[in-house]
């Protein structure tokens, strides 16, 4: 699991309605507090699903044989590919959902206790970041890898949820002024860049398949 790999990933992570929320609390009256809330909320949820997916993984991968461990080794591949490919025919199949959720109208006025239990419930248990969460914890784990290559993906994933409130910080109401059109744009196209991201997975988990 390289830091190129987990770059991409972390994209599908945050494509859709997770950034969109970013741009709307990093907007809201009381943003500092519900963004910091909204990034806890989703630290929380996303390092769960990607320590349950690395501990259940190299539970599995652990015992036996060495003869069964490698069975167990292609299966854990296989799954990781399965995963992968159902999560590129769902953002395919919700690519032309463009209008934002109507509960989004709320962000405005959120408070930190909305913010945070949004974020957790939006990167934990929306289906796109669950599988992706779930597909780098266990892909770590069958590289043999410590639970800490996962961080930088965790971390990557943050940034960028974090990263509307930090232009407003830094820009002011400079930013404030494009980054609805920043929103509008991910909206409308993120899904492209995801699938490409995801294909590109795709391809690398093939490949280490055939040669393994």
């Amino acid at each position: 699991m390289t830091f190129l790999t987990i770059l991409p990933m972390a994209f599908v992570m945050i494509a859709g309605p997770q950034i969109i929320s970013s741009v709307f609390l990093a907007t809201s009256v009381n943003w500092p507090r519900n963004s910091a809330a909204y990034v806890a909320g989703a630290a929380l949820s996303i390092s769960l699903f990607v320590t349950v997916a690395y501990l259940v993984t190299k539970a599995a991968k652990g015992g036996g044989s060495s003869s069964a461990s490698g069975g167990t080794g292609d299966a854990i591949d296989v799954a990781i590919l399965v995963l992968l490919v159902f999560l590129a025919v769902r953002v395919y199949l919700k690519r032309n959902e463009g209008e934002p959720p109507k509960w989004m109208g709320k962000l405005q006025t959120a408070d930190p206790k909305f913010a945070f239990r949004l974020g957790f419930l939006l990167l934990g248990v929306f289906p796109t970041d669950i599988i992706t969460s779930v597909t780098v914890g266990a892909k770590v784990a069958r590289d043999g890898g410590s639970w800490l290559e996962a961080v930088p993906f965790i971390l990557l994933t943050l940034f960028f949820l974090a990263l509307p409130s930090l232009l407003v910080a830094l820009l002011g109401a400079r930013a404030k002024a494009f980054l609805p059109k920043v929103r509008d744009w991910m909206n409308s196209n993120s899904w492209i860049v995801s699938e490409f991201v995801i294909l590109l997975f795709i391809a690398i988990e093939v490949d280490s398949i055939a040669s393994g």
